[in-house]
Protein backbone atom coordinates (compact mmCIF):
# COMPACT_ATOMS: atom_id res chain seq x y z
CA UNK A 1 0.00 0.00 0.00
CA UNK A 2 1.20 3.51 -0.88
CA UNK A 3 0.11 6.58 1.07
CA UNK A 4 0.73 10.24 0.25
CA UNK A 5 0.80 12.52 3.30
CA UNK A 6 0.41 16.24 2.59
CA UNK A 7 1.09 19.16 4.92
CA UNK A 8 -1.10 22.04 3.73
CA UNK A 9 -0.84 25.70 4.74
CA UNK A 10 -3.13 27.50 2.32
CA UNK A 11 -2.04 25.76 -0.88
CA UNK A 12 -4.39 24.59 -3.64
CA UNK A 13 -4.27 20.79 -3.55
CA UNK A 14 -5.95 20.22 -6.91
CA UNK A 15 -2.81 18.32 -7.94
CA UNK A 16 -3.77 15.50 -5.55
CA UNK A 17 -6.67 14.61 -7.86
CA UNK A 18 -4.09 13.21 -10.29
CA UNK A 19 -2.72 10.61 -7.91
CA UNK A 20 -2.83 7.04 -9.23
CA UNK A 21 -5.83 4.93 -8.38
CA UNK A 22 -5.44 3.02 -5.14
CA UNK A 23 -3.07 5.52 -3.50
CA UNK A 24 -4.24 6.60 -0.03
CA UNK A 25 -4.23 10.35 0.54
CA UNK A 26 -3.93 11.93 4.00
CA UNK A 27 -3.99 15.72 4.34
CA UNK A 28 -3.01 17.60 7.48
CA UNK A 29 -4.16 21.20 7.27
CA UNK A 30 -2.29 23.92 9.17
CA UNK A 31 -3.92 26.84 7.36
CA UNK A 32 -4.95 29.59 9.80
CA UNK A 33 -8.56 30.80 9.93
CA UNK A 34 -10.60 32.01 8.15
CA UNK A 35 -9.56 29.38 5.58
CA UNK A 36 -12.10 26.55 6.00
CA UNK A 37 -9.54 23.81 5.47
CA UNK A 38 -9.24 21.39 2.58
CA UNK A 39 -12.15 18.92 2.27
CA UNK A 40 -11.39 15.68 4.05
CA UNK A 41 -8.31 17.06 5.81
CA UNK A 42 -7.31 16.76 9.46
CA UNK A 43 -6.57 20.03 11.26
CA UNK A 44 -3.31 20.62 13.10
CA UNK A 45 -1.99 23.75 14.84
CA UNK A 46 0.08 25.98 12.55
CA UNK A 47 3.38 25.27 14.30
CA UNK A 48 6.51 23.29 13.60
CA UNK A 49 6.21 23.50 9.80
CA UNK A 50 6.08 20.24 7.83
CA UNK A 51 8.53 18.49 10.19
CA UNK A 52 6.00 18.50 13.02
CA UNK A 53 3.40 17.10 10.62
CA UNK A 54 5.60 14.19 9.54
CA UNK A 55 6.41 13.35 13.16
CA UNK A 56 2.76 13.63 14.15
CA UNK A 57 1.85 11.11 11.45
CA UNK A 58 4.63 8.74 12.52
CA UNK A 59 3.50 8.88 16.14
CA UNK A 60 -0.24 8.60 15.61
CA UNK A 61 -0.07 6.02 12.82
CA UNK A 62 2.99 4.11 13.98
CA UNK A 63 1.26 0.71 14.02
CA UNK A 64 -0.73 1.34 10.82
CA UNK A 65 1.88 2.91 8.54
CA UNK A 66 1.60 2.16 4.83
CA UNK A 67 4.16 -0.06 3.15
CA UNK A 68 5.55 3.16 1.66
CA UNK A 69 4.63 6.75 2.57
CA UNK A 70 5.41 9.87 0.54
CA UNK A 71 5.64 12.99 2.70
CA UNK A 72 5.04 16.19 0.72
CA UNK A 73 4.33 19.85 1.24
CA UNK A 74 1.15 21.48 -0.06
CA UNK A 75 2.98 22.75 -3.13
CA UNK A 76 5.72 20.15 -3.53
CA UNK A 77 6.87 20.93 -7.06
CA UNK A 78 9.27 23.78 -6.33
CA UNK A 79 11.53 21.23 -4.66
CA UNK A 80 10.38 18.03 -6.40
CA UNK A 81 9.10 18.85 -9.90
CA UNK A 82 9.01 15.15 -10.81
CA UNK A 83 6.84 14.16 -7.85
CA UNK A 84 4.00 12.70 -9.94
CA UNK A 85 6.47 10.48 -11.79
CA UNK A 86 7.96 9.31 -8.48
CA UNK A 87 4.53 8.50 -7.06
CA UNK A 88 3.58 6.53 -10.20
CA UNK A 89 6.86 4.62 -9.91
CA UNK A 90 6.10 3.73 -6.30
CA UNK A 91 2.46 2.88 -6.99
CA UNK A 92 3.43 0.50 -9.78
CA UNK A 93 6.33 -0.99 -7.80
CA UNK A 94 8.66 -0.46 -10.75
CA UNK A 95 11.99 -1.95 -9.72
CA UNK A 96 13.91 -1.61 -6.48
CA UNK A 97 13.25 1.40 -4.31
CA UNK A 98 15.30 2.63 -1.33
CA UNK A 99 13.51 2.40 2.00
CA UNK A 100 14.30 6.08 2.50
CA UNK A 101 14.28 8.27 -0.62
CA UNK A 102 15.01 11.98 -0.57
CA UNK A 103 12.65 13.81 -2.96
CA UNK A 104 14.15 16.86 -4.62
CA UNK A 105 16.70 18.08 -7.11
CA UNK A 106 18.90 20.39 -5.00
CA UNK A 107 21.45 18.60 -2.85
CA UNK A 108 22.98 20.92 -0.26
CA UNK A 109 25.64 21.02 2.43
CA UNK A 110 25.65 22.98 5.68
CA UNK A 111 28.07 23.15 8.56
CA UNK A 112 27.06 22.89 12.22
CA UNK A 113 25.94 26.55 12.18
CA UNK A 114 23.80 26.27 9.05
CA UNK A 115 26.36 27.86 6.75
CA UNK A 116 25.96 28.50 3.90
CA UNK A 117 22.42 27.30 3.09
CA UNK A 118 20.43 28.34 6.15
CA UNK A 119 22.32 31.53 6.94
CA UNK A 120 21.94 32.72 3.33
CA UNK A 121 18.38 31.46 2.88
CA UNK A 122 16.30 34.26 1.37
CA UNK A 123 13.67 34.03 4.12
CA UNK A 124 16.33 34.29 6.84
CA UNK A 125 16.61 38.05 6.54
CA UNK A 126 18.39 38.55 9.86
CA UNK A 127 21.02 35.97 8.83
CA UNK A 128 20.74 34.02 12.08
CA UNK A 129 22.66 30.79 12.38
CA UNK A 130 21.15 27.31 12.79
CA UNK A 131 22.04 25.63 16.08
CA UNK A 132 22.65 22.15 14.74
CA UNK A 133 25.07 21.46 17.60
CA UNK A 134 22.32 22.12 20.15
CA UNK A 135 19.78 20.18 18.11
CA UNK A 136 21.99 17.09 17.93
CA UNK A 137 22.51 17.19 21.68
CA UNK A 138 18.79 17.63 22.26
CA UNK A 139 17.60 14.80 20.00
CA UNK A 140 20.50 12.35 19.98
CA UNK A 141 22.70 13.39 22.88
CA UNK A 142 25.77 13.60 20.66
CA UNK A 143 27.87 16.26 18.94
CA UNK A 144 26.85 17.45 15.49
CA UNK A 145 29.10 16.45 12.59
CA UNK A 146 31.14 19.16 10.93
CA UNK A 147 28.83 19.04 7.90
CA UNK A 148 25.38 17.69 7.04
CA UNK A 149 24.37 16.79 3.48
CA UNK A 150 20.73 16.72 2.54
CA UNK A 151 18.16 17.36 -0.19
CA UNK A 152 16.34 20.66 0.19
CA UNK A 153 12.61 20.72 0.84
CA UNK A 154 12.11 18.23 3.64
CA UNK A 155 10.18 15.81 1.39
CA UNK A 156 10.86 12.10 1.14
CA UNK A 157 9.46 8.60 0.68
CA UNK A 158 9.75 6.22 3.61
CA UNK A 159 9.05 2.53 4.04
CA UNK A 160 7.30 1.14 7.10
CA UNK A 161 10.38 -0.96 7.86
CA UNK A 162 12.62 2.11 7.85
CA UNK A 163 10.23 4.03 10.10
CA UNK A 164 10.17 1.13 12.54
CA UNK A 165 13.93 1.24 13.04
CA UNK A 166 13.07 3.78 15.72
CA UNK A 167 10.51 3.19 18.47
CA UNK A 168 7.38 5.32 18.68
CA UNK A 169 8.85 7.00 21.78
CA UNK A 170 11.67 8.46 19.68
CA UNK A 171 9.18 10.13 17.34
CA UNK A 172 7.15 11.40 20.29
CA UNK A 173 10.25 13.09 21.69
CA UNK A 174 11.20 14.43 18.26
CA UNK A 175 7.68 15.82 17.85
CA UNK A 176 8.00 17.70 21.14
CA UNK A 177 11.39 19.07 20.06
CA UNK A 178 9.93 20.16 16.71
CA UNK A 179 7.69 22.56 18.62
CA UNK A 180 10.13 23.75 21.27
CA UNK A 181 13.62 23.94 19.76
CA UNK A 182 14.37 27.07 17.68
CA UNK A 183 14.31 26.33 13.92
CA UNK A 184 13.86 22.61 14.62
CA UNK A 185 12.09 22.09 11.29
CA UNK A 186 15.17 23.33 9.44
CA UNK A 187 17.43 21.11 11.53
CA UNK A 188 15.20 18.13 10.76
CA UNK A 189 15.15 19.03 7.06
CA UNK A 190 18.91 18.49 7.13
CA UNK A 191 18.85 15.25 9.12
CA UNK A 192 15.91 13.08 8.04
CA UNK A 193 18.33 10.39 6.86
CA UNK A 194 19.78 10.23 10.36
CA UNK A 195 16.29 10.18 11.89
CA UNK A 196 15.50 7.00 9.95
CA UNK A 197 19.00 5.47 10.21
CA UNK A 198 19.38 5.60 6.43
CA UNK A 199 22.76 5.70 4.67
CA UNK A 200 24.06 9.28 4.40
CA UNK A 201 24.51 10.95 1.04
CA UNK A 202 27.94 10.28 -0.45
CA UNK A 203 30.14 13.41 -0.25
CA UNK A 204 31.78 12.36 -3.52
CA UNK A 205 28.50 13.06 -5.34
CA UNK A 206 28.62 16.74 -4.42
CA UNK A 207 30.49 19.42 -6.30
CA UNK A 208 33.27 21.61 -4.87
CA UNK A 209 30.65 24.10 -3.65
CA UNK A 210 28.86 21.41 -1.64
CA UNK A 211 25.90 21.52 -4.03
CA UNK A 212 24.48 19.15 -6.62
CA UNK A 213 21.66 19.89 -9.05
CA UNK A 214 19.68 17.00 -10.53
CA UNK A 215 17.77 18.99 -13.13
CA UNK A 216 18.86 21.38 -15.89
CA UNK A 217 19.09 24.98 -14.77
CA UNK A 218 18.07 27.34 -17.54
CA UNK A 219 20.08 30.56 -17.70
CA UNK A 220 18.18 33.79 -17.22
CA UNK A 221 17.56 35.62 -20.48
Amino acid sequence: MLEVVVCRCGEDLAWTRNLPRGVTLTIYDKTPAPDPGWPGSQSLPNAGREAHTWLHHLVERYDELADMTVFTQGHPFDHAPDLHRVIRHLAQAEGATPDFWWLGFLWETDDARGHPSFIHWTKNRERRSLDLAGFFQKLWGEPAPSHVRYVGGGQFALSRQAAHRRPREFYERAREISLSFPDAAHALERTWDRVFLAPPLDPALFGPSGLRLLKPVRPKV
